[in-house]
């Protein structure tokens, strides 16, 4: 643990008051070089505990004028305004309620030392990330979190922030208020008509020596009859970073009312979770992170056809995933195209590595912070305007912890394992230089436009015409060129797919058509039944647009 004790305060001579009142004695005159925060665990906490210590800070007057009614509830980091929030940090390895510790908001600090941070009214908040996955989740059930506090920086006075208060957990099934009440019952009705699914992998344990779980929840149509002989095709949903299990109910309401409407074809939907310790898994078969596509494809999925009634055929499976969860289905389809009889990714991570987000890896001397003429690249957009570059949101990450983020997920999929059992870094954190032998391994292993193009004679005769694909073309995360990389690798090689550029859309707004915010969905579950039933009568009441 990186941080000083209560011997600090006396060092520097000053004292603390409770609550968060500070003062400083007389005969100190200088301001600390460093900023030092006092926190300390709640009295009310009933034991000690651990984690990743995380202070952040914003202008009082921003976070004031942004806040509901003036009264700022939270201080917390934004990917999408990535310089307006300061982040420092510390590892506490125990600490006992009623015990205060002190945190040098200089030592790791994003988007610099706290020190350096213009003089004024700051709101300040501590949270204590007890699981290590703030990266990946945010603020989650058993967090320890302090009251919002405001302080003048720079002050002679170290300010007490006290953690008392632990998040607690929700039902996931219970939907806000401020979604549509159907949407809301839609949710409750999916959780009735769906199990829960707790696998454990006998690959995944041997690779890590310990039970390693593969959950999923199976969405059933209506009228289904687990005696009757009528069998279902089958859906393969999987979610995008930042997301899990607990996390797919506004989208299985969607699905649970779209086929009790007729708006959506009879089908078995398979939601999996793609979420680890290291951030999304993404199905692929890691050195790092185990054999996630072997898991799936050689003991998940049969164990589900033979509990349920699936097609249990290729013509009867298909994927559909959105970011990390779009390149997931396009990996596991383009991988194992005997299994799968189509994928419909939307938006995926990216599939040719000549365009990561906009940098070319493969180029010489590549570096993902700045272009050849030195201007930074951008990482995130909204409406054409720039709200932040892969420097500022890598260099975020690192502060937040070591763990889940998205810079760091990609390497525990792609990266091979370094000396110390850890992924070798794709790019080098504070110049981001790229390293051309991890990016090489990166190509030869999972690069999906280089794999298609080495190898479509031999996948030709089960991938062609499996592969969807749709992105806007104003994706936030710039997500569009490597689409169309793929595509023109796909179009070299004469292959059957279809790989759609919806004008205007963003990462977060693709599936939506006219004022239904999942329209897009509706459309490519009746492609996938034209697959599985090309006679069948029954036919899509809507757009027929993501047809095959």
């Amino acid at each position: 643990m990186r941080h000083r004790q209560l011997a600090l305060t006396a060092l520097l001579g000053l004292g603390v008051l409770g609550g968060v009142g500070v003062w400083a004695r007389p005969d100190v005159q200088s301001v600390p070089t460093h900023r030092f925060f006092h926190v300390q665990l709640g009295a009310n906490e009933a034991q000690p505990l651990s984690g990743r210590l995380l202070l952040f800070a914003m202008d009082a007057a921003t976070a004031k004028a942004e806040a509901k009614g003036g009264a700022v509830t939270e201080v917390d980091a934004n990917p999408f305004r990535s310089s307006q929030t300061a982040i420092a940090d510390d590892d506490v390895d125990r600490i006992a309620p009623g015990q205060m510790i002190d945190i040098d908001a200089d030592r790791q600090a994003f988007p610099s030392a706290w020190s350096k941070l213009p003089p004024g009214d700051y709101v300040v908040q501590a949270v204590l990330d007890v699981h290590h996955n703030y990266n990946y989740l945010g603020r989650s059930a058993g967090d320890v979190l302090s009251n919002v506090v405001t302080v003048h920086l720079p002050s002679n006075g170290i300010p007490t922030l006290t953690l008392d208060e632990t998040v607690p957990s929700h039902d996931p099934w219970q939907l806000p208020d401020s979604m549509p009440q159907a949407l809301r019952q839609g949710a409750i009705a999916a959780r009735d008509h769906s199990q829960p699914v707790d696998f454990t992998s006998p690959s995944l344990s041997a690779f890590w020596g310990r039970p390693i779980h593969m959950f999923a929840r199976v969405l059933l149509p209506p009228g289904y009859d687990a005696s009757a002989d009528k069998r279902y095709p089958v859906v393969y949903e999987t979610h995008g970073f930042g997301g899990n299990i607990d996390r797919f109910a506004r989208m299985m309401a969607y699905v649970e009312n779209g086929m009790v409407s007729g708006q959506m074809p009879p089908m078995i939907w398979v939601f999996l979770d793609e979420s680890s310790a290291t951030g999304t898994h993404e199905f692929a078969d890691s050195v790092n992170n185990g054999p996630w596509g072997q898991a799936l494809t050689t003991e998940l999925i049969p164990y589900l056809e033979a509990h349920y009634k699936m097609d249990a055929d290729v013509s009867g499976r298909f994927l559909n995933g959105h970011s990390s969860g779009g390149w997931a289905t396009l990996w596991l389809q383009t991988r194992y195209p005997k299994v799968f009889g189509g994928t419909w990714s939307t938006s995926p991570d990216p599939s040719d590595f000549h365009d990561f987000t906009g940098p070319d890896l493969y180029a010489p001397h590549a570096n993902v912070y700045h272009k050849p003429d030195g201007t930074p690249w951008p990482l995130v957009r909204d409406q054409g305007k720039v709200l932040g570059t892969f420097e500022q949101f890598a260099k975020m990450e690192q502060v937040i912890g070591p763990y889940g983020g998205q810079m760091a997920s990609f390497e525990w999929v792609f990266s091979p394992r370094d000396k110390d059992g850890r992924p070798e870094q794709m790019f080098n954190r504070d110049t981001g230089d790229v390293d051309p032998s991890v990016v090489a391994y990166w190509r030869d292993h999972y690069d999906i436009a280089h794999r298609l193009q080495d190898n479509w004679p031999a996948l030709k005769p089960d991938l062609d015409g499996k592969i969807h694909l749709y992105v806007g073309t104003a994706d936030t995360f710039y997500l569009d060129g490597a689409a169309h990389r793929l595509k023109a690798v796909l179009d070299g090689l004469q292959a059957n797919s279809d790989i759609r550029f919806i004008p205007g859309r963003t990462h977060f707004d693709l599936y939506k058509e006219g004022d239904d915010p999942y329209g897009l969905l509706k459309s490519i579950s009746w492609a996938m039944y034209a697959v599985a039933r090309p006679d069948a009568k029954l036919k899509s009441p809507v757009s027929q647009s993501a047809k095959p």
